[in-house]
Order: structure tokens, then C-alpha cells, then sequence
């Protein structure tokens, strides 16, 4: 009957589980993320059940509902296996999967029997009405999950760790949940320009409460790097891989400490090492490309070499670019890696091609938007020797107009191009204005004035300028 119907879906809208935490299948990669999970659940034993109902929910997103429930069935294993006494309250989540699953099946009565269960284990488990709330384990699953949604749901994730540790301070899983989304935050929205120590304290603390997390132990290494504190960061980078010399994710990072390091051999020996392991990874691939290139950069620093060699390292930089491009078509970054590559070895079309490819990807962010016009004005100025067309790149970025890494950058790369012209004697009207509007973003009302009175000499009648002019005069 339509009334039960409506009913079980108001009833499933009361669960907390995956498909109640709005994870939005636009903003991933969903055939990465299968890949990425299927691999923890290999390597990463501790938090099993979180992996398998998440994934459950992936294979969903990809309309495999039984390859989602037979991951529904394995959360069940693990529960019973490692929490014998706690059946009820480690499966909601399960549960709550399985009666939405069961839904989008049209399988009505198991659904409501998941829900019925989920229900009747809520009233044991707590007197109040408001038990959902208090389980710090959900919170903490829902934490993971936002996770490896992306950075668009960082924030959320943070406060879901929160919320656990208010429940259980010393629980050193939601520590290390905590810590990893506060290392996440900073490294994609700080950059440089706050402090890019507040995940310092939670890294630390989570490594004391559990010494043999040895994935923690390494992004606690990069952190200390990241600080100038090199050789106690390499203390840890060399605990964990003493501890775990196989474990992919450590491996990885300590091969990222090395090459940040400077001691790029060191690196692709570990990166050799580790893809043995997990040959598919593109973090791996990726990473390999990077140590290629970084040793192109010393050995054009070096006063002797031959051309064969910088031929060498562009290859198979590129290699390693490329097979991560293919197999992960919304990885921003690499693709911007390869396109530069392919400059390095003057493949202009090429390039031109893997610059288009990362544009379009479709869950771009602000700040990545702004790293794609910094490098694709740099390519424009430096490969194409179109200085037009770098000013027009430059100036999208800023468009963007949010304060970031890349925002600032942009702003400096257009300063000193404009600049330069300007003294070799080639600026025109346009060039002093774009100067006067980048003088008025950094603040600096006087020079900029300066540059709107000279465009407006060499273009009298341009009300642009006029107008820009007259609101910096009135601010003064």
C-alpha cells in the first residue's frame, strides 16, 4: 500500500547512515574511490566496517546494488568478529544502508524490517528520543565518509570528529580521524597563508595515543617538514617504515618527505618499492613523475649535461603523468603536471590538449580554477611567447577573487610581466590600467592612481579608467 510506502520513506529519512549524510555522487570520482577504499580494506585493518559500508554506498552510486549488499555482508562479518558484545550498536549504520538499499530495490518489507531493527536497537541502547545523536561511533563513520568525499566536505568532517571526541577524548581512532581532516584542511586551503601548525597538536596526539598507526606516524613527518623541522620529522618517517616497510601509505608519504627533502634517488627507490605493492596506484604514478621532474630541475642546475638526459627524465616523467591522467580522469593536478611536462619537451600540441583536459574536469574548486590560470598563463608567456595571452590568464585568476595561494601568485606573476613591458617601453593604455588594477587590489591607492592617469594619457576617452579614477581619489 502507497501509505506504508510513505511512511518507510519517512522512517528512512530518520537513519543515520550514508545515504541520509547528502555525499553527492558530482564530486568525486566514483570508480577512483571504489579502487582507493577496496584498497584500504586490504591494508588498513582497523576501521573495516566503516570501509565496507562505505563502500556499499560507492557501489550503489555505480547502480551495483549487490555488489553493494554483499559489502553490507562483510561489515557484518567484521562486526561479529571484533565486537562480539556490541552487535547493535556497531551495525546502525550497517542497517540503515541495508534498508535504503532495499529500498531503491523495491524490496519494501526488508526495508522496513532494517528500519524496524535500527529502531528497536535505539530504544535499548539509549532512554531518550534524541539517542542518534549521541553514538560517537556514528559520528565518527559519517566523519570518515565525508573524508574521502573531497575537500568540498572537509569542514563537515571536521566537525563530525568533533562531536565523537567531545563523546570519548581519548579514543585514538577519532583522534586519528581528527587529525588527518585538520592536516587535509591546511594543506588544501592554507597553503602559505595562515598558520600551518594547527594540525601539529591533533597529529601528535594521535600518534602517542596509538604508536602503531604508522600512517599517521608519516603524515606527521611531512607536517614537521612542512614546519623546518626536518630531522625530527625523518625520526618518524624512519619509525614507521622500520614498523611497516610494506604498507603502501606509508611508503608513500616518506617517499614525499624524501624527495621534498632533496634526496630524490632515496625517494624513487621507496616509490619502486611500493608500486611492487600496489601497481595500480596513481598516488604512486603521480609521485614518480614528480621525483622525474624535480631530478630534471637539479640537473639543469648543474653546469654540465647533455640533451639525452633532459630527453630522459621528460619521457618518463611524462610516462607516469600520463598513466595517472588515464586511469584517474579528474585528477586536477596531474593533468597540469603533464601539461608542463609536455612543454619541458616543447609537444605544444600535446600540452595544449592536457591544459583543456584539466579545465574541464567538472568539481574544479575556486582555488584550483586559480592554479590552472597561473600555469596556463606561465605556459603562454614562456612556451608560446604570447604575452597577451599570459596578461589574460593572469587577470581570470584574479577575477576569481578569493585569497588564496594561487590568487596571490597570479597577482604577482601579472605585477612583474606588466612591469617589465612597461619598462622595456612596450606598454600600452591597457597595460598601465591592468597595472592600476592590480596596484588597487594590493591596497596601494597611490600607485595605482599613477598608472590610471598614464593609461588615461595614452586613451583619453576610456570611461573605465575615468571611473576607476575617480573612485580611487574619492577613497583617498
Amino acid at each position: 500500500s502507497t501509505v506504508s510506502k510513505d511512511s518507510l520513506m519517512r522512517s528512512l529519512w530518520q537513519l543515520e547512515c550514508h545515504f541520509t549524510w547528502t555525499l553527492r555522487k558530482q564530486d568525486v570520482d566514483l570508480d577512483d574511490l571504489e579502487e582507493t577504499v577496496g584498497q584500504q580494506t586490504e591494508f588498513l585493518i582497523k576501521s573495516n566496517i566503516t570501509n565496507y559500508n562505505l563502500l556499499s554506498y560507492v557501489c550503489y552510486l555505480n547502480n551495483s546494488n549487490e555488489k553493494a549488499l554483499r559489502n553490507l555482508q562483510k561489515a557484518e562479518e567484521v562486526v561479529k568478529k571484533n565486537h562480539p558484545d556490541e552487535i547493535a550498536r556497531r551495525s546502525l549504520v550497517t542497517w540503515g544502508n541495508y534498508a535504503w538499499i532495499y529500498y531503491h530495490m523495491e524490496r519494501f518489507e526488508e526495508a522496513q524490517t532494517y528500519v524496524s531493527k535500527v529502531e528497536n536497537s535505539c530504544k535499548k541502547l539509549s532512554s531518550t528520543a534524541e539517542w542518534k545523536s549521541q553514538l560517537p561511533e556514528i559520528y565518527a563513520e559519517q566523519g570518515w565518509a565525508l573524508l574521502k568525499f573531497g575537500k568540498k566536505y572537509y569542514e563537515r568532517a571536521k566537525s563530525c570528529f568533533e562531536n565523537a571526541l567531545q563523546n570519548e577524548p581519548n579514543n585514538p581512532e577519532f583522534n586519528a580521524g581528527y587529525a588527518i581532516t585538520m592536516y587535509r584542511l591546511e594543506d588544501y586551503f592554507h597553503r602559505q597563508y595562515e598558520d600551518r601548525s594547527l594540525s601539529l597538536k591533533p597529529l601528535k596526539r594521535a600518534v602517542e595515543l596509538n604508536p602503531e598507526d604508522t600512517f599517521i606516524m608519516a603524515l606527521l613527518a611531512v607536517k614537521l617538514q612542512d614546519l623546518k623541522r626536518v630531522d625530527e620529522g625523518e625520526r618518524y618517517i624512519e619509525d614507521a617504515m622500520q614498523k611497516d616497510p610494506y604498507l603502501p601509505y606509508v611508503l608513500r608519504y616518506a617517499a614525499k618527505f624524501y624527495r621534498r627533502k632533496g634526496e630524490v634517488d632515496k625517494a624513487l627507490e621507496i616509490l619502486k618499492k611500493a608500486l611492487a605493492v600496489t601497481p595500480t596506484s596513481v598516488f604512486l604514478h603521480h609521485q614518480l613523475g614528480l621525483c622525474y621532474r624535480s631530478k630534471l630541475i637539479q640537473l639543469k642546475g648543474a653546469t654540465q649535461y647533455s640533451q639525452e638526459q633532459v630527453d630522459n627524465l621528460i619521457q618518463l616523467s611524462i610516462f607516469h603523468f600520463k598513466t595517472v591522467t588515464d586511469q584517474k580522469t579528474k585528477f586536477f593536478s596531474a593533468h597540469v603536471d603533464l601539461a608542463g611536462m609536455y612543454a619541458e619537451g616543447k609537444r605544444y600540441k600535446e600540452a595544449e590538449e592536457a591544459f583543456q583536459k584539466a579545465f574541464q574536469i567538472n568539481i574544479l574548486s575556486n582555488e584550483d580554477k586559480q592554479e590552472f590560470y597561473l600555469h596556463y598563463g606561465n605556459y603562454q608567456r614562456y612556451s608560446m611567447k604570447s604575452e597577451s595571452e599570459a596578461i589574460r590568464c593572469y587577470i581570470e585568476g584574479l577575477k576569481i577573487g578569493k585569497e588564496s595561494f594561487y590568487f596571490h601568485r597570479c597577482r604577482s606573476a601579472l605585477k612583474r610581466l606588466l612591469e617589465q613591458r612597461i619598462q622595456k617601453g612596450l606598454g600600452d593604455a591597457t597595460d598601465f590600467g591592468t597595472l592600476g588594477f592590480v596596484h588597487d587590489l594590493n591596497g596601494e591607492k597611490l600607485e595605482a592612481i599613477e598608472c590610471y592617469e598614464q593609461a588615461l594619457a595614452l586613451c583619453p576617452d576610456n570611461e573605465e579608467y575615468l571611473s576607476a579614477l575617480c573612485e580611487l581619489r574619492l577613497s583617498i
